[in-house]
């Protein structure tokens, strides 16, 4: 199946989820009081999903690769700030592991659709889509 719309891709789908647990914890307690935590958090949780979509939309393999390593570093960055999430009482030990899964979840995804990416591209295959190589 060739996919033509990024809202297709399963990596995507998750990206989104993850931004929508991001955004619904950090609109709690008193984790939604810290306006810069939770600033940083959401936008880091809103890059993963955006830059998996322009990447896609830039039709062009190298391009989706440069986007996917920029979606999986704002991947860490959520985690990260899960971490200091939860060093200030904002979530509990179950959602913070719950969180750390989703978005390790979501690199895992994105690692392995940039090694499709990179496979199709050595072997001068057009990557599902992509309209070129270049």
């Amino acid at each position: 199946m060739k996919v033509t719309r990024f809202e297709d891709l399963i990596t995507w789908q998750k990206a989104r989820e993850l931004r929508k647990t991001i955004y619904t914890v950090s609109g709690q307690g008193e984790f939604s009081q810290d306006w810069d935590m939770r600033k940083q958090i959401r936008s880091a949780a809103l890059s993963v999903m955006s830059n998996i979509a322009e990447g896609f939309e830039r039709n062009a393999i190298p391009q989706f690769l440069y986007f996917l390593k920029i979606a999986n570093a704002s991947c860490a960055e959520v985690r990260s700030h899960l971490y200091a999430a939860f060093d200030e009482g904002y979530v509990t030990q179950q959602m913070v592991d719950r969180l750390l899964q989703r978005a390790k979840e979501v690199s895992r995804l994105i690692r392995g659709l940039a090694g499709s990416l990179i496979f199709k591209l050595g072997t001068g295959h057009r990557a599902q889509g992509t309209n070129n190589v270049s």
